[in-house]
């Protein structure tokens, strides 16, 4: 019986002591520290300041983005929408660039026109360098199209250089109010263009109305979003699509692209440097100078958004269109643009003018 003693004993004697080696050795797992953004973004609110009215394609595109971003945002903030109109988004702009906090808890989701005023606008100085902005990426690199209402009697492009056709219109820097006095001044259309309306649904209203005929440099991810029934009931004749790349389902229905109409090398340079502005179709941006970690972590939560199944479900239910880039990329287009031969932004200037002095 001494044998089986001391073999009890071995146990009760090791087991206790190599356990306390071992507890020792290997300390309790504990949660990571939270980074500096977490830190940052937890409980906070971030506003999402739409340079549109509410309704409009650009407001359908930023609420649905809204409502999927903070989840992947480090700290998970609420993003709440918040409207602020005005000169084709330059108003909101301004605000981002001079008067929001620089501290990434304001983003904004501006018109391309806004970023692209300060370059060849009739007014250029804005009090805001888009070149400065930090870009989130964008939701949509998208196709602009010339279209007016099924009552109208311009039906092709041809009909719009020879007979004179309403077009309603943003204000200068608008997409709407820009690219219908580039197509007057470059391709001979003899649009009589109705400038002033606040938003794209307004325009859509005065067409019902018969106020106006149609519009230009409306995108077509808006026409699908805002009036599904007027391409199912073919009350509404696009002419025209305007992009660096046509869009295959408007090539389809045999839409032809502004460049059957602009051939000239030299005229083709101009047109693609107010073109250009949509690869930042639908972009969202910080003001300059948040922190470097932070304008990390706000990209690749857009990123990561883009690719969240219930956004893309979401934004399927809304009928917009996704063809999202980067934001290292929209930077990089717009400090490109931005760095454009003086030649071609002062040409390019004149060809979205009311009056131009060329």
């Amino acid at each position: 019986m001494m044998w089986q003693r001391a073999a009890l004993m071995v146990p009760l004697l090791g087991i206790p002591l190599l356990m306390g080696v071992i507890y020792a050795a290997t300390p309790a797992p504990s949660a990571p520290a939270p980074s500096a953004v977490d830190q940052f973004y937890v409980n906070k609110t971030i506003r999402m300041i739409i340079g549109s009215a509410a309704g409009g394609g650009y407001d359908i595109y930023a609420r649905t983005l809204s409502n999927h971003l903070g989840k992947h945002i480090p700290g998970r903030p609420d993003v709440v929408p918040t409207n602020m109109p005005g000169a084709g988004s330059a108003k909101a702009a301004a605000y981002l660039y001079k008067i929001a906090p620089k501290d990434g808890s304001e983003i904004g989701a501006l018109f391309p026109g806004a970023i692209m005023d300060p370059l060849v606008g009739e007014n250029r100085d804005r009090g805001y360098d888009p070149s400065k902005f930090g870009y989130l990426g964008t939701l949509d690199h998208g196709t602009r199209i010339c279209a007016t209402y099924v009552t109208s009697k311009t039906k092709t492009f041809d009909d719009a250089r020879n007979r004179r056709t309403v077009l309603g219109a943003s204000q200068p820097g608008g997409g709407t109010h820009d690219y219908a006095f580039m197509l007057n001044n470059m391709t001979g259309t003899k649009f009589d263009i109705v400038a002033g309306y606040k938003g794209s649904l307004d325009i859509l209203l005065a067409m019902e109305r018969g106020e106006v005929e149609g519009l230009c440099g409306y995108d077509w991810s808006s026409l699908k979003s805002q009036r599904p029934e007027w391409i199912r009931d073919k009350k509404v004749n696009v002419f025209l699509q305007v992009a660096l790349e046509p869009d295959p389902t408007l090539a389809g229905m045999g839409v032809p692209t502004l460049w059957h109409f602009i051939q000239n090398p030299e005229e083709r340079k101009v047109a693609e440097l107010i073109v250009s502005q949509q690869i930042f179709n639908r972009s969202y941006l910080v003001p300059p100078g948040i922190p470097a970690d932070r304008l990390k972590a706000l990209r690749d939560a857009f990123m990561a958004t883009t690719t969240d199944p219930s956004f893309v479900a979401d934004a399927k239910s809304a009928r917009i269109d996704l063809s999202p880039l980067p934001g290292e990329r929209v930077q990089q287009v717009v400090q490109e643009l931005y760095a454009s031969p003086a030649d071609v932004v002062e040409k390019a200037s004149q060809v979205i003018a009311a009056e131009p002095k060329m």
